[in-house]
């Protein structure tokens, strides 16, 4: 019998490193080379983010997501649904740095 695989980008997508957390968070999202623009991010772990957003960022897109009181966080977009994208940080956030966080902007689950 052969085995059907799942695409890695799919699998990337379900298969998370890190507990993720719904917040609502104001925040800046820059592309490289860009200015940067207003976003609201939904979802954080110490690995990267989601927010709404729509814009043509690709994945693979390099960026820096500003949240409250931190300076900016590089990052790789990972996708993007038109309506929302993902990104992967280049290092992650200290936890104790990520509770606080999640302290302040936690919403619902």
């Amino acid at each position: 019998m052969i085995e059907q695989t799942v695409p890695y980008a799919l699998a990337a997508e379900e298969d998370r490193c890190a507990p993720r957390f719904d917040v609502h968070i104001p925040s800046i999202l820059r592309p490289s080379g860009e200015a940067g623009f207003k976003v609201i991010v939904t979802n954080l772990s110490v690995a990267g983010f989601a927010c709404d957003v729509v814009t043509g960022m690709r994945a693979g897109a390099r960026c820096w997501l500003t949240l409250p009181g931190l300076s900016g966080l590089q990052a790789e977009i990972v996708w993007n649904n038109h309506g929302a994208v993902g990104g992967a940080f280049s290092n992650l956030i200290n936890e104790a740095v990520l509770a606080t966080i999640v302290a302040r902007y936690r919403t619902g689950g």
